[in-house]
């Protein structure tokens, strides 16, 4: 497994050693002691697995409460996947990154807690698999505004197919800051 950083401090993709033949591939996802090593010493306690058309924004999420670190991946299709540092007094406070995640070049991407995500469906449909290190708790899911002009997010379209829950998100610097996770170095 190979660890490429991005451009916000802790969230990075990974890449799997492929082992392929004429009989079709094998890569380890997830191995707890490789990726302790790599850093990332998450207990995952919840898989999740979307199928989703072409289009498809789901996000931005976050849980307060419940803060998850997250391990996405896909098996079917692309997406662009972004993470959002929304920590109160983070230095990359308001900053994203994003990268492709395909079926066919296996990566995944580690987004710790106190990261809002998102991913955004190119091909026809995708399918996308991520470990979460706390459970879905839907009292305590917040979100904010996909298109939020200070985030500065480079999607590539202007009217994806939202859910009516991502419709009413709001931008950044309206959430309260109380409804906001706080950085800790």
């Amino acid at each position: 497994m190979n660890r490429i950083e991005t451009s916000l401090p802790g969230v990075c993709l990974l890449q799997p050693r492929l082992f392929s033949d004429s009989r079709g591939f094998f890569l380890e996802s997830y191995h707890r002691d490789k990726f302790a090593a790599l850093g990332i010493a998450d207990t995952f306690v919840q898989d999740n697995h979307s199928r989703s058309t072409r289009g498809v924004l789901r996000g931005l999420h976050y849980q307060l409460r419940h803060p998850q670190a997250k391990l996405c991946r896909v098996i079917e299709g692309e997406v662009l996947d972004v993470a959002v540092d929304v920590r109160l007094g983070s230095p990359t406070f308001g900053k994203s990154a994003s990268v492709l995640l395909t079926a066919q070049n296996h990566a995944q991407i580690y987004i710790p807690a106190g990261f809002a995500h998102a991913f955004l469906v190119l091909s026809d449909s995708a399918q996308f698999l991520y470990k979460c290190s706390d459970f879905y708790d839907p009292a305590d899911e917040h979100g904010i505004l996909w298109n939020d002009l200070a985030l500065n997010i480079p999607w590539g379209l202007s009217d994806p197919i939202l859910s009516e829950k991502d419709r009413k998100n709001i931008p950044l610097a309206q959430v309260s800051p109380g409804l906001l996770p706080r950085y800790q170095p």
